[in-house]
Formats: C-alpha cells, sequence, structure tokens
C-alpha cells in the first residue's frame, strides 16, 4: 500500500507555518482525523484530542509572539511504557490497567519544554516484550503497508503511527531491537542512542541495562532534531552519562569513511535474497562513491540470541518483581489471603509471554542455575563488546540488514516463541555491546513490503551516525 505524507520533516511544517498555510491546531486537527480514519491500525490505545488542541493553540501563540521551541509544531506520540504526568502509563498489561503517573518521564519534560504536542500514547507488547507486537492487552497493532502483517514489536504502535502519518513522530524504547525492527517493517527510520545517552527515568524498565529510548521519524533531520532535545545528562538516571546534549547539527567529519559488514549476517541462510542483495547493492554504491568498506568476521552470531535471552529475562524477573498485588499493580478480586494475593494477581495481571520470560529469568538467577547461566552469558557479554570495540578501532561502521526478512503474518510467529526470539539476531548486538544503531529505510520487496539497512557506530559517535545516515541516503 502507498503511503504518502502531508510533510516529510519539522522543516516542512515550519515552512509551512511561515507562509501561513498551516498553524499547530489545523495540523493536529489533521492528524486527529488521520486517526480516526486508521482505527483498523490500532496504533493508539489513548488520544488526548482536546488536550492537544489545546496546547496546540497556545504553541500558535508562542510562534507568533517568537518565542517557541525548537519543536514547535512537531506532533507526537509516546509508547505506552513512558510516562506522563497525569495521564495513564499501562506498558500495555492488565497489571497497570488505569494507572496514571505521578510524573513526567525526562524525554517527556524536554520535549515538552520545546513545544511539540503530544497526541497520545501508542500500544506496544505487554511490558515491551516481544517482536510483533501482539502481546498487548489492547489487542495487536497492524502494519499500514498490510494490515494482515505485524508491525515488530515491541514499539509496533509508535512505529505505524509515524508509517501511517497519525502523527509525525513516536518514541519508542528499544532493549534488543524493538525500535529498529519496527522501524524497517514499517519503511521509516528507527534510532537506539548509546547506552546512557538518553535517560530512562520515566520509562518502565523491562531489563534496565539495555533499555534505551529513541525516536522514529520519517526523515534523519527530524531524528537530529528530537535526539538533540531529548539527549544528555540526568542526575535522575545515574546510568545516564555526563555528557551534553548531541548537537542537530553536526557535520560529518571530512574524508572517506572505513565500512565494514558481517559475513555471518549477510551469508546466512536466514537472510531474505532480496534483502540481501539491496544491502550488496548499497554497499557496491558506497565503494563507487569511494569509501572502503571490508568483509569481517565475527564468530558470536549465534551466541548474541542466547546470551540476550539469558539476561534480559533475569533482569525482567527482578524489574517486575514489585508488581505484586500489594506492592504495585492489580490485585486479584479472588484474593483473600498474601499467598492468594500474590499467585492470583500476578497469574491474572501478566500476559503469556511476560510469566514465559519471568519464569525463564527466575531461573538464570535461581541457586544452582545462576553460574550455569547468569554468569556464563556475562561473561559472552563481555566476548561480544570486546569483539565489537575491536571492529570500531579499524572502522568508522557497520553495515548490516536490520532483519531478515520483511514484516510477517499476526499470529505466525506465536506458534512456535523462539522461532519469535530469532527476530531479533540482527539487532541485539547493539545493544549487548551498547551501541548507537539506526535503521534506515532502504526498499520495497516484491512482496510489497518495505525493509531497511543498518548502520552501527562505536559508542557515543551518535552525532557522526546521524550524519553519515543522512548522507547514506543520498546514495
Amino acid at each position: 500500500m502507498e503511503i504518502t505524507y502531508k510533510y516529510e520533516s519539522l522543516s516542512a511544517v515550519h515552512q509551512a507555518f511561515s507562509e501561513g498555510k498551516e498553524s499547530c491546531k489545523s495540523l493536529v486537527e489533521y492528524h486527529l482525523g488521520k486517526i480516526a480514519e486508521n482505527k483498523e491500525l490500532n496504533a493508539f490505545v489513548e488520544v488526548y484530542d482536546q488536550e492537544a488542541l489545546a496546547r496546540a493553540e497556545a504553541v500558535d501563540q508562542k510562534i507568533q509572539a517568537g518565542t517557541a521551541g525548537s519543536l514547535a509544531g512537531l506532533v507526537i506520540g509516546i509508547k505506552d511504557n513512558i510516562c506522563y504526568a497525569n495521564h495513564k502509563v499501562t506498558a500495555s498489561s492488565k497489571m497497570l490497567e488505569n494507572f496514571e503517573s505521578l510524573f513526567d518521564a525526562t524525554v517527556v519534560e524536554r520535549i515538552l519544554r520545546e513545544d511539540a504536542i503530544i497526541i497520545g500514547r501508542l500500544g506496544c507488547d505487554e511490558f515491551a516484550m516481544g517482536s510483533a507486537n501482539e502481546t498487548s492487552v489492547y489487542g495487536p497493532v497492524k502494519n499500514p503497508h498490510d494490515t494482515l502483517k505485524v508491525p515488530g514489536g515491541s514499539s509496533g504502535g509508535s512505529a505505524a503511527a509515524v508509517a501511517a502519518d497519525l502523527c509525525q513522530v513516536t518514541l519508542g524504547s528499544d532493549t534488543g531491537g524493538s525500535i529498529r525492527q519496527p522501524a524497517s517493517f514499517c519503511g521509516i527510520y528507527g534510532m537506539k542512542p548509546t547506552y546512557g545517552r538518553v535517560s530512562r527515568n520515566g520509562l518502565i524498565a523491562f531489563a534496565s541495562s539495555f533499555d534505551q529510548i529513541g525516536p522514529f521519524t520519517r526523515s534523519v533531520e527530524d531524528m537530529q532534531k528530537v535526539m538533540a532535545v531529548i539527549s544528555g545528562e540526568d542526575k535522575a538516571d545515574t546510568t545516564c552519562v555526563s555528557q551534553p546534549s548531541m548537537d542537530a547539527n553536526a557535520p560529518l567529519k571530512e574524508g572517506k569513511k572505513k565500512l565494514a559488514y558481517l559475513k555471518e549476517y549477510l551469508f546466512n541462510d536466514a537472510i531474505d535474497p532480496e534483502i540481501k542483495a539491496e544491502v550488496l547493492n548499497k554497499i557496491e554504491k558506497l565503494r563507487a562513491e569511494g569509501h572502503q568498506v571490508d568483509e569481517v568476521e565475527f564468530p558470536y552470531l549465534d551466541f548474541l540470541v542466547p546470551t540476550y535471552y539469558v539476561l534480559t529475562t533475569a533482569e525482567a524477573s527482578s524489574n517486575l518483581a514489585r508488581y505484586d498485588g500489594v506492592h504495585f499493580g492489580y490485585r486479584s478480586p479472588r484474593a483473600n489471603s498474601l499467598e492468594t494475593t500474590y499467585k492470583f494477581s500476578r497469574t491474572e495481571g501478566f500476559g503469556t509471554e511476560v510469566k514465559r520470560r519471568i519464569l525463564l529469568g527466575t531461573f538464570v538467577l535461581s541457586s544452582g542455575y545462576y553460574d550455569a547461566y547468569y554468569t556464563k552469558a556475562q561473561k559472552v557479554r563481555g566476548l561480544i563488546s570486546q569483539k565489537t570495540k575491536e571492529i570500531f578501532n579499524d572502522y568508522d561502521f557497520l553495515i548490516l540488514p536490520t532483519t531478515p526478512k520483511t514484516a510477517f503474518n499476526i499470529g505466525q510467529e506465536y506458534e512456535d516463541p523462539t522461532i519469535m526470539y530469532l527476530e531479533d539476531i540482527y539487532t541485539v548486538q547493539a545493544n549487548i555491546a551498547g551501541n548507537p544503531a539506526i535503521s534506515l529505510p532502504l526498499g520495497q520487496h516484491s512482496n510489497g513490503l518495505p525493509f531497511g539497512v543498518q548502520l552501527v557506530a562505536d559508542n557515543f559517535e551518535d552525532e557522526q551516525l546521524l550524519a553519515f545516515s543522512q548522507y547514506l541516503t543520498t546514495i
């Protein structure tokens, strides 16, 4: 399905403002209309219609007075695991039904300060656990390019909303590819920043040493503008690094670049031949432009997904222990003692996939298995991080497929959860090692569905990653 956008970028919106062709209010009205037309996608779980219109009028006044922030006119949606004061945030789980946040996530506080307009919250896999956006208590989100297909997960609602022009930009979270994989499936841009570059304060945790908040956009330019606002030091998050905010206008460093592609990723039986051919075609274009692109071996491909799932489920089992019907979360009406409160509340409040991961995480952390699984996985994580760092000692960027295939049918992968877990095979390396990574639209498959190419950079080279991404879209 061919999707057209009213505006490709925030710059185009600002141009329309200056020419008197548009206002924040009329833009919000347009997007509210698109949301109403596309209810079938199930991207939004809640729309802040009246609130967004009122805020749009206030931002219009600021624009008239010349006091508006850098994101004035940006209509944005936020994933349902990012806190927004006095608004519901449920992580798309029955466990948190009707829960209202008492505070703004740092990223929300920062985008509001720059006059962005939040139009609603977006569906996701329950507690951000999934690769298809099918584990949500609100039901599956659908891919705008084909409503029989998934949009990817866990940030599928965020990706579908941008792809269908329901808003201009969204925020998602990426634990093992949950921004980049949906961006690839929906044909848009999605970035996972370096771990610690963006505050996690106000993000409902899945796996704390992996999670990162990042944007979905329709242009690299918008990605740069949003990252400049949401990045930077935050004393409310001890894992957030002491670095200033990113520069939205950081230029690409001069000179030809050295890129690597991983032999085990590209010449793999799992990858669709058309995706492989397009990635190789992009590599040849880079070489024709004078850049060096080399094949590099990465011997740990088979260990990525097992390492990721051992560590993330262990962290999930710890993070989700607080949701027990006593400390936080849903309390079962059947509970009549402390034991039944825990048992029934967690049984009824959590979905199947969340329970599966909690059980797996509790097992790998249990006495007798801790060293065999969790400790060993931490050692393998160290090896993967070290090997990745060695690659960036010699190369500026990695160029990889984002996903092995295009979007699959709704319901298909959950017949066997281990197949669904392999959806992350090309994206988890960046989370394990903490590197910044972005998925860029690459092409359209003969089946009519879009797919992306992934760029990965060394830690804290986010600005250069975006600058090179902008260049890559031109060749």
